[in-house]
């Protein structure tokens, strides 16, 4: 991308005849079951803006799934990467280890929530990580039960596609599901009109009466659901749940996956309410693009694990940790947590605003860069998949790419990168109001 391109431009039709030409290819070569949002083929990407293969400049309001929180190819994860690949890519962290995974370690130990002894381990996915949480949690506790709630995404797979809710396209023929697992109603605030308390009592009382208690190794829940619809959970559910936990002798497992490194406008949303997890998964926002993921947790459960039982041959990549100490530098030193807030004060009562006017949205919510939109029938409750999924292909026709999530497909989520500036923001957002006002009107 040449460096005078700071906004989005449009030379074709979307996607464009390159893009058109790679995808035959691509139906000759890649699995039909890997899907594509957007069939544009990337060439270059800077900042908040996407190049295709076409010459189009698309704003990026979906940073690869929550992965880009710095931006593309920012400079110091960049020149970190360079510097660490021309001394070595590969040793294996069981075999011969290195500095940089004692760093990330030293990181996650200072700004992961609580001030207790941690510990960390490193993998590639957010599923490994919490698949890895899991087994943590069955060690410590001597327990095999393990909670999830409804709505929540875990990963693909064998047991995190148990742990995850959803079926189609997640679960569905890939049976049988790993044992064990129980699902209990969590907190969705705009469908279920329940107080927090009131939310966790309801989820605690089917756990104590299913499952019992004492036969519980860990409750496993995203602070906020991502893929179920970013659904924020109300105010009291979490601190709940982490007190019964406690009393119970329970692992309380977050999976901050999705939300972590400020993406909610704290470096974790466990701390919106102050609850801390006794394990935390982490991935996605970790390295600026680069595969990494970590379980970080109470010394005394992480260390319980004897040696040998964790890890794996990629897991914490001399370059995924360099790529990761550069990411999480510029998370600090551009108080990246700040500008999520911002980012949260302009989207949200624009949101708003355009669902008044509409009558096509339900609910605005989210916190930080993680923002969401859920579609309805006008004057009901009943998701509107249909009109996501054509708001959505506006946006991505102008040259906005936004992403879809949800339970029942209806709601548009907006993950932008923390660093986008305000003016490609405003644009993006100009464009989705456009696209939605557009399309509730046929």
């Amino acid at each position: 991308m040449t460096a005078q391109l700071t906004q989005r431009r449009l030379l074709t039709e979307i996607p464009g005849p390159a893009s058109r030409a790679l995808q035959e290819r691509r139906g000759d070569a890649v699995a039909a079951g890997v899907g594509s949002v957007l069939p544009v083929y990337i060439t270059s990407a800077e900042g908040g803006l996407l190049t295709d293969a076409d010459g189009n400049t698309l704003i990026d309001l979906g940073s690869g799934i929550a992965v880009t929180n710095v931006g593309h190819a920012a400079p110091a994860v960049v020149d970190r990467v360079r510097a660490q690949a021309a001394e070595f890519t590969h040793t294996c962290f069981m075999v011969t280890p290195y500095e940089g995974y004692v760093q990330v370690c030293e990181q996650l130990k200072d700004l992961t929530p609580g001030d207790h002894a941690k510990r960390s381990v490193l993998f590639n996915s957010g599923a490994e990580a919490v698949e890895n949480a899991v087994k943590i949690a069955r060690v410590t506790t001597g327990r095999q039960a393990v909670v999830v709630f409804d709505h929540a995404y875990h990963g693909r797979t064998n047991l995190t596609m148990a742990l995850t809710a959803k079926s189609i396209p997640y679960k569905h023929g890939f049976g049988p599901f790993a044992p064990e697992v129980y699902r209990v109603p969590g907190s969705y605030p705009y469908r279920d009109g329940l107080t927090g308390p009131e939310a966790a009592a309801a989820a605690l009382d089917r756990i104590e009466k299913q499952i019992g208690g004492d036969q519980v190794a860990a409750v496993v829940i995203e602070p906020i659901q991502g893929e179920g619809g970013f659904i924020e959970p109300a105010p009291g559910f979490l601190p709940a749940l982490a007190d019964w936990c406690a009393r119970h002798g329970v692992v309380f497992v977050a999976d901050e996956v999705q939300t972590g490194f400020c993406r909610t406008g704290d470096w974790f949303a466990s701390n919106h309410e102050n609850v801390v997890p006794d394990l935390i998964a982490t991935a996605k926002g970790i390295a600026g693009g680069l595969p990494l993921a970590a379980v970080t947790g109470r010394a005394e459960l992480m260390d319980a694990v004897p040696s040998g039982g964790l890890g794996g041959t990629y897991g914490g990549n001399p370059i995924a940790c360099a790529a990761a100490l550069g990411s999480i530098e510029i998370v600090r030193n551009d108080r990246l947590d700040l500008a999520a807030r911002g980012i949260a004060e302009t989207v949200l009562p624009r949101l708003r605003t355009v669902a008044d006017r509409t009558g096509v949205i339900g609910d605005v919510r989210g916190r930080g860069a993680m923002i969401a939109a859920e579609f309805v029938k006008p004057g009901t409750s009943e998701p509107d998949a249909a009109l996501t999924g054509r708001v959505a292909k506006a946006c991505h026709s102008a040259g906005v790419v936004v992403l879809t999530c949800g339970t029942y497909g209806n709601v548009v989520r907006l993950l932008p990168p923390l660093s986008l500036s305000p003016e490609l923001l405003d644009e993006g957002l100009t464009v989705l109001e456009q696209a939605i006002v557009a399309e509730a009107g046929k």
